[in-house]
């Protein structure tokens, strides 16, 4: 089983993808990826939003406990939703410890800056493992002013630079870097003692991640740090399609696909 220590320790590139569902989880474990993250991208990727910040606690919740039940050896990170932390320190830790006692999560995920350095400090030592999450941060997409890439002038770099030292000081065992220019993640990533995990970061991370709708072709979009490695819309439209047809045309159910019962014919 990969554990956080794995991940800290690890010598080759780390693979981590989200996933929402239990037959999803299957399928990324045995294909050996080391770290499943039940993303708040969930709010994008299959609820319908138009952000991650409709997404509620129970929605992760329930999303990661159908992960973790359906996985062994995949280290699972439930990702923190907007305003699940940072009301108050009290509620934070609640609900992060929601996510490892209730729902079986491993670890969970902070999007970070300067307000979390000590929620991470102070989660890590209740036991709660802390992922943190610099660069482009969708649940700041409103003060943002959209999805653009992050860290572009010399005192943002700076600036994430010294976050990133932070969280990693404050004993977070990984840090996820999006969508901040390649190479600034490469100075980053020399910089700290934990793994970095890029997304549209660049080469030189100590890891990737992507989100599963992106990389098996399910949705229509995908932003262009991504990469489709599959086309799973077409597959699903063609066997939606062939099901429709064959219901239209009488072919299915054919008699395979039905039993019946002799002694219930008295019955008609």
């Amino acid at each position: 089983m990969t554990t956080v220590a794995d991940v800290r320790a690890a010598e080759e590139p780390i693979t981590m993808l989200t996933a929402y569902d239990a037959p999803t989880a299957e399928i990324v474990e045995a294909a050996g990826i080391d770290v499943i993250l039940v993303g708040d991208s969930m709010g994008n990727a299959v609820l319908g939003h138009d952000s991650t910040l409709p997404v509620t606690c129970e929605e992760v919740e329930s999303r990661t406990a159908a992960v973790a039940r359906a996985t062994d050896e995949t280290l699972v990170v439930a990702d923190m939703p907007f305003l699940s932390f940072g009301v108050s320190e009290a509620e934070g830790i609640e609900n992060a410890g929601r996510m490892v006692k209730e729902a079986g999560a491993d670890a969970v995920k902070l999007e970070s800056g300067p307000h979390t350095i000590e929620l991470t400090e102070r989660l890590v030592d209740l036991g709660i493992p802390v992922m943190a999450h610099l660069g482009l941060t969708p649940q700041h997409v409103n003060q943002l002013g959209g999805y653009g890439q992050q860290a572009t002038t010399e005192e943002a770099a700076r600036e994430l630079l010294d976050l990133a030292r932070a969280h990693a000081e404050a004993g977070a065992f990984s840090l996820v870097l999006e969508h901040i220019p390649a190479n600034l993640a490469g100075a980053v990533t020399e910089a700290i003692e934990i793994p970095t995990i890029g997304i549209g970061a660049g080469p030189d991370c100590d890891g990737q991640v992507l989100v599963i709708t992106d990389v098996v072709g399910l949705g229509e979009w995908s932003p262009p740090f991504s990469r489709q490695f599959g086309d799973v819309r077409s597959e699903i439209e063609r066997a939606v399609t062939a099901y429709r047809e064959a219901v239209e045309s009488g072919e299915f159910p054919a008699e395979e696909h039905a039993e019946v019962v002799e002694e219930i014919e008295d019955v008609y």
